[in-house]
Formats: structure tokens, sequence, C-alpha cells
């Protein structure tokens, strides 16, 4: 346990930070699983609007912190060659 009145504080702020970086990628993640999901169903229309959320949600998570840029454009690229991939 920090002894210091600034320590003490920053271990807070430490677990607020962290549990809403871990409710933006948890629910990324659920998004970007949508997404996969109808793909594998060969629903476009599905796709289509379960890949704008997850857009949404991937830029949403990057601009607060949670993930890198990296990570945010990979994914991105990945989930929409395969909505554009579907017949």
């Amino acid at each position: 346990m920090p002894n210091m009145k600034n320590a003490v504080k920053r271990v807070k702020i430490n677990i607020k930070k962290n549990a809403n970086n871990n409710e933006l990628t948890a629910s990324m993640k659920t998004a970007m699983k949508k997404v996969e999901k109808a793909v594998k169903e060969n629903d476009k229309e599905k796709a289509k609007k379960a890949l704008g959320v997850a857009i949404k949600k991937i830029d949403k998570a990057s601009a607060k912190g949670a993930i890198k840029d990296n990570y945010k454009a990979r994914n991105k690229s990945r989930l929409t060659k395969k909505v554009n991939s579907m017949e």
C-alpha cells in the first residue's frame, strides 16, 4: 500500500482507468466478433451494419488510449476485407 498521498491517489486513478479500458476493449471485441459471425453466416446486410458499429467502437477505444494505432488499423482493415469479399 502506498504511503504518500499522491501515490494513494494514483492507485485510485489507475483502478478507474483500468476498468474503463477493459470495458472499451470488451465491447470492441464483441462488435468485431459480431462482424465475423455475420460474414460466416453470409449475411451481407447484417455484416455491413455490424462493421459500422465495430469501426466506431474501434475508433473510440483508440481515441481513449485503450488500444494502439496499429491494432486499430489492422483490425479495421481485416474486418473491411472480410465484408467486401462477400458475394
